[in-house]
């Protein structure tokens, strides 16, 4: 397949590569093409970003998560726009360890055979952004690099510094934007907001694109883009009709979903419904729950006042109900979360307590399922990712978790997914694309619904 495409990556963290991608993106529609957003790495809330300035739901690449394979597939059968941009994740030779680049940008890239743009973060800094650029484009054989954005300039003169500077590497500046606090996106505890948590943030974003876009070359990233190589078709799934239904959580409290999980149920056979802990009053008719990640402590005052939803899936726990949840789902089911002073009552279906906690535990895991269990028999390995502030406290010695980890922290002695009755929930974030967990979440939710 020939799809023009472009990574957009950078030094660091924090040198405005979503603000940036979010600009390209603006920019490529304005000139009458349909984009479709990547980003690479495990993370949820920027590809919300993307996708609220694209109009498509943002996919991830990560081929720690999701395998080489993986990322390929995805990338292929999801590319049906115009033009598809990934952005990258941290630095862009940051990935799984400090002696490989496995999982990083410059991994993506080259399984994708795709030309990467390096965001510079220009302040503070001059001539010496050269030396900067130059490590970046030789540090690896084939760097594909081909183009620099110049973000955060202070002045013409600062502009012109910089140009001079990196006129020696022969790689063109395709972008130079200028230093302005309106050009910034709001960041908190696990880095930028989720669109969803507030209204006003998607016409923000897209007012930020629309400002930066008219700083950068789109004609000459277009270009750039229309030479890349072809990639190879990708074999189309076939989607089986809905057996059963899925109820999944999607609000401003839980909101970390990738697009291919939900996919996946689709295609083993079940039909999604959307519904609010936060303000709905009851469950979709259902045969199962899907309780994904978010912000539960932000809102937990909302939470804890709906307690006839907290009640409900409570009792459908007890009676045997298949529930998967992640991280924020697994807050959720627990007695209480403890956010600073607040302590906000929760649905008490584990006999824990959610405390939030000053150091971040962000990792890569792996670990082999040592219980069957909602998603998976006894001896399969999951490779997936956590990502959260927050730690139980008070778990009963007695818990069943259904996962070891030999990489990772999990929720109690390198242990996680605690298990209690039909219902699994753990602190592991997982990808259906290279595993059978989505089909077998769906089996199990045609067996309750036949009960």
């Amino acid at each position: 397949m020939k799809i023009p495409r472009i990574v957009l990556a950078g030094t660091t963290s924090g040198v405005g590569k979503t603000s940036i991608t979010a600009a390209i993106i603006h920019g490529i529609k304005k000139h009458g093409y349909s984009v479709q957003p990547f980003k690479v790495g495990p993370d949820f809330i920027d590809p919300s970003y993307l996708s609220a300035v694209s109009g498509r739901s943002a996919r991830n690449l990560d081929p720690w998560i999701m395998g080489m394979k993986g990322v390929e597939k995805s990338f292929v059968k999801n590319s049906d726009s115009d033009f598809s941009i990934i952005e990258g994740v941290m630095g862009f030779y940051d990935g799984f360890s400090g002696d490989s680049n496995f999982s990083s940008t410059f991994h993506v890239a080259k399984i994708l055979k795709t030309p990467v743009i390096l965001v510079l973060d220009a302040s503070k800094t001059a001539r010496s952004i050269a030396a900067t650029a130059l490590g970046f484009t030789k540090f690896q054989r084939n760097s594909q690099i081909v183009g620099f954005i110049l973000n955060k300039i202070g002045s013409k003169k600062h502009e012109e510094l910089c140009k001079q500077a990196l006129d020696s590497l022969k790689i063109p500046v395709l972008g130079v934007i200028p230093r302005n606090p309106e050009l910034v996106m709001e960041s908190r505890h696990l880095g930028l907001i989720p669109v969803r948590e507030q209204r006003t943030l998607q016409s923000k974003i897209v007012k930020i694109a629309k400002s930066m876009s008219e700083f950068i070359d789109i004609n000459k990233i277009i270009q750039i883009g229309k030479k890349t190589t072809s990639l190879p078709h990708s074999q189309v799934e076939r989607r089986i009709k809905p057996k059963t239904t899925i109820a999944i959580a999607l609000d401003e409290s839980f909101n970390f979903y990738y697009q291919d999980n939900i996919d996946a149920l689709r295609i083993n056979g079940a039909n999604i419904e959307f519904f609010s802990p936060v303000s709905d009053s009851k469950v979709p008719n259902c045969d199962g729950i899907y309780i994904g990640g978010g912000f539960p402590e932000v809102i937990g005052n909302s939470l804890e006042k709906n307690q006839q939803m907290q009640k409900t899936i409570k009792k459908m726990a007890e009676n045997d109900f298949p529930i998967y949840a992640e991280c924020g789902g697994l807050m959720y089911l627990t007695k209480s979360i403890d956010y600073g002073s607040k302590k906000f009552k929760m649905v008490g279906l584990f006999d824990a307590t959610t405390k939030m906690q000053k150091q971040l535990k962000l990792n890569y895991t792996k670990a082999i399922v040592s219980h069957d269990c909602l998603i998976s028999n006894t001896a399969n390995t999951i490779q997936g990712h956590e990502f959260h502030f927050s730690e139980l406290e008070d778990v009963p010695r007695d818990s069943k978790f259904a996962y070891d980890l030999s990489i990772g922290v999990g929720i109690k002695n390198k242990k996680d997914g605690l298990i209690q009755n039909n219902t699994l929930a753990s602190y592991m974030h997982m990808h259906f694309a290279r595993s059978t967990f989505a089909k077998k979440f769906v089996q199990n939710c045609i067996k309750n619904s036949r009960r």
